[in-house]
């Protein structure tokens, strides 16, 4: 039997603490506030949407060239939105792995710099991590151990919880992350950037049901992911049925095909989380990324949970997509315990985490 243990806040005293956060893994450049690991003073967000639109991807030199340009505003909206002086913060965190190596320079760098002329501790968050501890923020109700699903634009992975502040991996994506197979699938079909979205929106008009595209298992109790087979499958699909050029496709077809690549992608999904959270006996399920906030996948996982007697988390909406707040959130419990960094932080691109044998 697995020992269930109290939620992360239990053990906390009431001395206040304020945490700035800083997160430019990807596009968005991000600064928040938070007070003691869960009161949000302040979410500053600045998306770059509209830079990396007309290429369908985000172009990393442009995604850092933006932050450059916006982090100190950011910044400082974020003081002011949270009404703290520079002087009343009692760390800066900042997202150092995983991500876009020049992305994440940025802020990193930027941390060090307010670490080092406010002479306050430095944490590293990773921003992966991060997004789940996003549930922690919101629900007061969750009992660790838990198994936690990350699906985001970059990321697919399964994680291990024993706590908030402890994290292992069990499972990653070998190719393409959900989000990059949605982004690439509405390219093909020229709808757009980005393209999980359209493709939910889309799929709302069409049936799952019409067409027929192969779900990547991978196996029983196996818990990677392998979605650029999926994604492949659908170009195939299009150059068999001679739609190599879709203006000629009309939208109840192209809604099928999204219904349809949607419904595969949620399969996956949900029975590589189920399927953890049976195999390490816990009841509870946590969900984060950006694609954590489609309609579809959270119906469906809630409908399966709830038959199963099992607890699921999501974030709210403002907390599923990259953002500070999460970051300055899971700060707090690095600070705790004392984990603070030196200003010679490297950063990590790559997802750096230990599997279970």
């Amino acid at each position: 039997m697995v020992e269930r243990t109290t939620d992360c806040f239990s053990c906390l005293g009431d001395t206040r603490l304020l945490i700035l956060g800083i997160e430019t893994s990807c596009d968005e450049t991000a600064a928040s506030v938070i007070e003691n690991g869960k009161h949000i003073r302040s979410n500053v967000v600045s998306t770059q949407i509209d830079i990396h639109k007309k290429f369908g991807g985000v172009v990393p030199e442009l995604a850092s060239r933006a932050h450059v340009e916006l982090i100190s505003h950011v910044i400082w909206e974020a003081l002011e939105k949270a009404d703290c002086k520079l002087s009343e913060l009692n760390a800066v965190a900042v997202t150092n792995s995983p991500g876009l190596a020049n992305a994440l320079l940025v802020g990193t760098e930027t941390a060090k710099a307010l670490s080092f002329s406010l002479r306050i501790p430095l944490i590293a968050v990773n921003h992966i991590h991060a997004h789940l501890y996003a549930n922690f923020m919101e629900h007061s109700s969750i009992i660790c151990p838990t198994v936690g699903l990350i699906i985001s634009g970059g990321h697919t992975a399964v994680f291990y919880m024993k706590d908030c502040n402890n994290y292992v991996l069990l499972g990653q994506t070998y190719d393409d992350a959900a989000g990059e197979a949605l982004d690439k699938v509405a390219k093909m079909l020229n709808l757009g950037y980005p393209g999980g979205p359209i493709i939910s929106k889309m799929a709302e008009k069409g049936s799952s049901k019409a067409i027929n595209f192969p779900r990547a298992f991978l196996g029983k109790d196996v818990y990677n992911f392998s979605f650029s087979g999926m994604k492949t499958a659908v170009a195939r699909y299009l150059e068999c049925n001679s739609y190599k050029n879709l203006a000629d496709v009309n939208d109840i077809y192209v809604n099928d095909i999204c219904a349809e690549f949607q419904q595969s992608v949620i399969d996956v999904l949900i029975k590589k989380i189920v399927g953890a959270a049976e195999q390490k006996n816990v009841e509870t399920i946590l969900i984060g990324g950006g694609v954590s906030a489609n309609t579809e996948f959270r119906k469906q996982l809630s409908e399966i949970c709830k038959k199963k007697g099992m607890n699921l988390f999501f974030p709210s909406l403002k907390l599923c997509t990259d953002n500070a707040a999460m970051i300055a959130g899971l700060a707090y419990h690095r600070y705790k315990e004392g984990k603070f960094e030196s200003l010679s932080l490297d950063i990590h691109p790559q997802l750096q985490c230990d599997r279970l044998s």
